[in-house]
């Protein structure tokens, strides 16, 4: 009997020691998301100790240091911050809990990858963490297209996204575009058409809405980019043969040179300048746009 008795005090303090200790690591977890600046947020950064700490609970603490990704990230993006620098081990930290949890990979790599103010700007940490999620997910096609993206979209390495792209559509289940892609990558890097069907890829294949958001803001800022100068050389060649710039789109319908008034991606008309230029009436709805912007509007280059 007293034998037994201390094998119940034993255990009971064993878990409560335990039970205290995973409260400790959700009361720091919690001062993340509750009044810790965010340049001296803190986070408990071994990877070791968490597993430890979490009770064989190590998917649900993967869960919350995902969470708090998404916080630090989201919170930072809002301010237009240039400073992203705990993303990426943050990240670390929740894929070593969970070498599984694909979202992580997939929309983390977009927020370490994307420059200031969307992102840490920082794509050769996200092809590290793209690389570990391929030897840890060897089966998901989706992680070699994610990888052969950022090595195209943000290290101008259309060599290494081909070689991504290549393997990536021998995975069973592999889309079938994937191989096409691979042949794409001969093109040069800043290649628009290119560009705009990854962000195109990237759009239909995530399943994060934040990922997908940025990739709808790509393409059609990337619309943009492709219609302007076609529209400004409409307009020069109406002035070359009158004399004088357009005073509005209508004169220009009436001469044969647009079948009507040109819209931007949201339905709103563009606007011609007296000057001959053509631009966006609100150059918010298009982030990474670099035609159409009026003057004085000056955007980082992406």
């Amino acid at each position: 009997m007293n034998a037994r008795r201390r094998v119940t005090s034993v255990a009971a303090a064993v878990l409560v020691c335990a039970l205290a200790a995973q409260a400790l690591v959700v009361r720091r977890l919690d001062r993340i998301r509750q009044g810790a600046p965010l340049e001296e947020m803190l986070y408990i950064g071994s990877s070791r100790l968490l597993r430890g700490l979490s009770l064989g609970f190590r998917g649900l603490m993967a869960d919350i240091y995902w969470t708090r990704v998404v916080q630090y990230y989201g919170a930072k993006r809002r301010v237009r911050s240039v400073n992203f620098s705990l993303v990426y081990p943050l990240l670390e930290i929740t894929t070593d809990l969970d070498p599984h949890l694909m979202v992580a990979y997939e929309a983390g790599s977009i927020f370490v990858s994307q420059q200031p103010p969307n992102g840490a700007g920082q794509p050769d940490l996200a092809v590290q963490l793209l690389e570990k999620g391929i030897r840890n997910n060897p089966g998901q096609w989706r992680l070699y297209f994610d990888l052969g993206f950022v090595n195209y979209m943000d290290r101008n390495d259309p060599a290494a996204a081909a070689k991504a792209f290549l393997e990536g559509s021998r995975v069973p289940g592999a889309k079938w575009w994937m191989k096409v892609t691979a042949a794409a990558m001969q093109s040069k890097a800043s290649d628009p058409a290119t560009a705009r069907m990854l962000w195109q890829q990237m759009y239909e294949t995530s399943s994060d809405e934040r990922v997908r958001e940025t990739a709808r803001m790509h393409i059609v800022s990337l619309e943009v980019d492709e219609i302007v100068p076609r529209l400004e050389e409409r307009v020069e060649a109406y002035r070359s043969r009158t004399g004088r710039y357009p005073a509005n789109w209508d004169q220009m319908v009436q001469a044969g040179y647009l079948r009507g008034v040109p819209m931007d991606p949201t339905g709103k008309p563009y606007q011609l300048a007296a000057s001959g230029r053509v631009e966006v009436q609100v150059p918010g709805d298009f982030p990474f746009a670099t035609a159409g912007l009026p003057p004085g509007v000056k955007r980082p280059k992406f």
